[in-house]
C-alpha cells in the first residue's frame, strides 16, 4: 500500500572515453572519461501492490516483479527472459541494494521504479553509456527511497558490484563518469577479486574494503578547446567488440603488452595536457590515442574502425582537429576537440563548457565546417555538452 511518501528521483549523465579504450579493462589500467548531459533518471515511489514494479521507456509495459528468495520473477509476461534481458541492470541495481540492506537486518522494500532516458531515440541508442547510468541511478534512487546515506564511493561500488554480477569484463569506466561527472582519470578494480569480496564478506564488506586497481579523481576541462561528437547511426556492443578481443587469445601477447604500454603512456600524457590546460599538447595525445587504437584493429582485426568513424576522424584533422573513436568502437560516436575562435595563439582562453554548441562566444568556422563535413559523410553531429555534475537529484 502506497503511504503518500514523496517519490525519489535520481538522475545520472553519460560518458564519452577519451582516452585509454580497451586497456582500462584490466584491473589497475588507466583511462580518461568525460560526463556529458544526457541522462537515465529513475523515479522510485511506493508501489499499489508488493513487489517491485518497473517501467521503462524502452520497454512496452510496466513489469511487476516478486521476490523468489535473491531472484525477482516476473509476473504476468509471456516472455520472463526478454523482460530479463530488457531489465537486466535495473535489476541488477534493486538487487544488491537489496543484499546490503539485508546485511543491515532491513527488509526488502517494496518499490515503484520508473526509468526514462535521453540518451536513445526512438529506442536507438547513441553508445553513451545508458547501461552504466541505468545502474548508477537505480543504486542511488533505491538507496535513498530505504534511507541509506551513502557517498559518491559508495554509489558508484554498489553500482559496479551490480554490473559485474551481469559482465565481470566491463571496466565500470562508465558507472565512474555517471557517478562523479566531468572529465576523471580511472583505473578499473579488478572486478573478479571484488566479486569475491561481496560473496566472502558481504556487500557492506565490499564497500568498506580496499578494491585492487581501483582509482578515481578529477582532471580540469580542457580551455580553449570545444568537445564535438558525432554519432555513425550504427550502434555497437562495447560488449561483443571487447570479448571479441580476448576469444582471439590477445591477452598476454607482445601485441597486447605493447598497446597497454603505449595506451597508459597516452592516457598519462593526456591527462597532464588537461592538467597543465596544454592544449596543443591535448591535441597530439587525443592523435596519439587514435593512432594506437588504429594499430590495434589492425592487428587484431575486430572491426574498430568502421568507415563512418574514419570519415568523422579525418575529417576532424582535415579543420585542424584532434578526433578518435570513442569506447570499443565498432560504430556509436567519436569525439573531436577544436580550437574555439577565442582561444588565443598562446595558450587556455575559454573551457569546453562554455564553448560547446552554443553557437555564440567560442564558435569557430571550423567547428561549423566540421560539422557540415560530418554530415556530408553521414556521421550526425550531436548537440552534447560535458555534464559537470554527476549522479545527483
Amino acid at each position: 500500500m502506497t503511504t503518500g511518501r514523496p517519490p525519489v528521483v535520481r538522475r545520472a549523465p553519460g560518458k564519452l572515453f577519451v582516452a585509454g579504450e580497451y586497456a582500462v579493462v584490466e584491473p589497475g589500467n588507466p583511462a580518461i572519461l568525460v560526463a556529458v548531459d544526457r541522462h537515465v533518471t529513475a523515479t522510485v515511489t511506493e508501489p499499489a501492490e508488493a513487489g517491485v514494479v518497473i517501467s521503462s521507456d524502452l520497454t512496452a509495459a510496466p513489469v511487476r516483479w516478486l521476490r523468489r528468495g535473491d531472484r525477482l520473477d516476473p509476473v504476468g509476461v509471456a516472455d520472463a527472459d526478454r523482460a530479463r534481458r530488457e531489465l537486466a541492470h535495473v535489476l541488477a541495481a534493486v538487487r544488491t541494494v537489496t543484499r546490503l540492506l539485508a546485511e543491515h537486518g532491513r527488509p526488502a522494500p517494496d518499490l515503484s521504479i520508473a526509468i526514462s532516458s535521453t540518451m536513445h531515440e526512438n529506442g536507438v541508442k547513441f553508445g553513451l553509456g545508458s547501461s552504466g547510468a541505468v545502474t548508477v541511478a537505480t543504486v542511488a534512487a533505491v538507496a535513498a527511497h530505504a534511507g541509506l546515506a551513502l557517498s559518491a564511493e559508495e554509489r558508484y561500488r554498489l553500482a559496479l558490484l551490480a554490473s559485474a554480477e551481469l559482465d565481470p569484463k566491463g571496466s565500470g569506466g562508465d558507472l565512474a563518469a555517471s557517478t562523479w561527472g566531468g572529465w576523471i582519470a580511472y583505473r578499473a578494480p579488478d572486478r573478479t577479486a571484488v566479486l569475491d569480496l561481496a560473496r566472502r564478506h558481504g556487500v557492506a564488506g565490499a564497500l568498506a574494503a580496499p578494491w585492487p586497481g581501483f582509482a578515481v579523481r578529477r582532471l580540469p576541462p580542457p580551455a580553449g578547446l570545444a568537445l564535438e561528437v558525432g554519432w555513425t547511426g550504427t550502434p555497437a556492443s562495447t560488449t561483443d567488440l571487447v570479448s571479441g578481443l580476448h576469444r582471439k587469445a590477445w591477452r598476454g601477447t607482445a601485441s597486447h603488452r605493447r598497446f597497454v604500454a603505449a595506451t597508459t603512456d597516452c592516457v598519462r600524457a593526456t591527462a597532464e595536457a588537461l592538467e597543465r590546460g596544454d592544449r596543443h599538447g591535448l591535441l597530439a595525445t587525443v592523435r596519439r590515442a587514435r593512432r594506437e587504437l588504429a594499430r590495434l584493429d589492425e592487428e587484431a582485426g575486430i572491426g574498430i574502425f568502421t568507415p563512418a568513424l574514419t570519415a568523422l576522424c579525418d575529417a576532424a584533422e582535415a579543420v585542424g582537429g584532434a578526433a578518435k573513436p570513442s569506447g570499443a568502437g565498432g560504430g556509436d560516436c567519436g569525439i573531436a576537440l577544436l580550437e574555439t575562435a577565442d582561444a588565443g595563439p598562446a595558450g587556455p582562453a575559454v573551457s569546453t563548457e562554455d564553448t560547446a554548441h552554443t553557437g555564440a562566444t567560442g564558435a569557430s568556422p571550423d567547428i561549423d565546417h566540421l560539422r557540415e563535413r560530418w554530415t556530408a559523410a553521414g556521421v550526425r553531429p550531436l548537440a552534447l555538452r560535458p555534464a559537470t555534475e554527476g549522479n545527483e537529484e
